[in-house]
């Protein structure tokens, strides 16, 4: 198939349809930072702001995905929904529909999207997809499920023009264990700068007292400062502050620990700094979980009309 790749951010999405034989004809991300990693992975620069691309000027594709601006609807932002310019991205992506109406759509975005301004701003997105002849399914899914240890919960949307190809899909995946051992480096080979100051060190250590700590590990600590200790990572977050989560207590990740946290192969070239792929991989996608999708949706087109 022939898909475009919108708000394409790192190209999470996109990476899995590639690897299936798909062909990209199109992308669009702002972020300038972004842009750079997706044109040293992908060979292609996307083109920019969606808001000033024509319908027309976008090639014909037979699927579309986009993980639309999350931030409106996020634990992490303000949670204005279509109110934040953010949240109104999503009509962009109407208006693509409008004049192009591929037969396939996937859209990811985060599970609060579900219940933004109860349950209304979904609701509205529903509607306008089953008013262009979408039949839709719908589900959180966690990367925890997907072999990834990160605790990550995404709402995906499918959308097929055929409605004997939505009744084919489902979101039933095999639950897959996940192992934190298999993606982080040993703390001796990790970066000086990427340790703990002994201030912060002392204050989990007296957060952590009485706590059944364990290694391999990653300690998370929320808005409140209280510390839990899992074998896994919580959500890569854009805004989270830079001691949110600590690998064994006592150091950040690395840009490749990150990258693995969201299923990014090792091949998957770094061209920008390490804060940069904080935010990046914040804003990106599971991509162990994106996979399992294309996968279907692509035995589902395969074999269905």
């Amino acid at each position: 198939m022939d898909f475009i790749d919108l708000f394409a951010g790192i190209g999470g999405i996109r990476l899995p349809f590639d690897e299936l034989g798909h062909h990209c004809v199109f992308s669009s991300e702002w972020d300038k930072a972004a842009a750079i990693t997706y044109k040293a992975n992908f060979g292609e620069e996307p083109c920019g702001d969606i808001t000033k691309i024509p319908a027309e000027f976008i090639p014909h594709h037979d699927l579309l995905l986009a993980g639309f601006p999350c931030q409106a609807f996020s634990i992490m932002g303000k949670r204005e929904g279509f109110a934040d310019t953010r949240g109104t991205m999503f009509f962009e992506i109407e208006r693509i529909l409008q004049y192009h109406r591929p037969p396939v759509i996937m859209l990811e975005n985060v599970k609060q999207l579900v219940t933004h301004d109860k349950g209304n701003t979904f609701s509205v997105i529903r509607q306008k997809l089953n008013a262009l002849g979408y039949h839709l399914k719908w589900k959180v899914l966690n990367a925890l499920d997907f072999g990834l240890p990160q605790k990550r919960e995404r709402v995906i949307i499918v959308g097929f023009l055929s409605e004997a190809r939505s009744e084919a899909f489902n979101f039933d995946f095999p639950i897959k264990p996940f192992n934190l051992a298999d993606i982080i480096e040993p703390d001796e080979n990790v970066d000086k700068s990427l340790y703990a100051s002994e201030h912060i060190l002392e204050k989990r250590k007296e957060s952590t007292k009485g706590k059944d700590i364990f290694y391999p590990s990653v300690w998370h600590e929320n808005k409140a400062g209280d510390v839990s200790i899992h074998p896994y990572a919580c959500a890569l977050r854009t805004g989270a502050s830079y001691n949110y989560q600590l690998i064994n207590g006592i150091r950040r990740p690395t840009s490749r620990e990150l990258l693995r946290l969201q299923g990014f192969p090792d091949s998957f070239v770094i061209a920008v700094s390490h804060q940069e792929i904080r935010r990046q991989t914040g804003n990106s996608v599971a991509v162990p979980m994106i996979r399992a999708i294309a996968e279907r949706i692509t035995d589902i087109v395969n074999n269905i009309q």
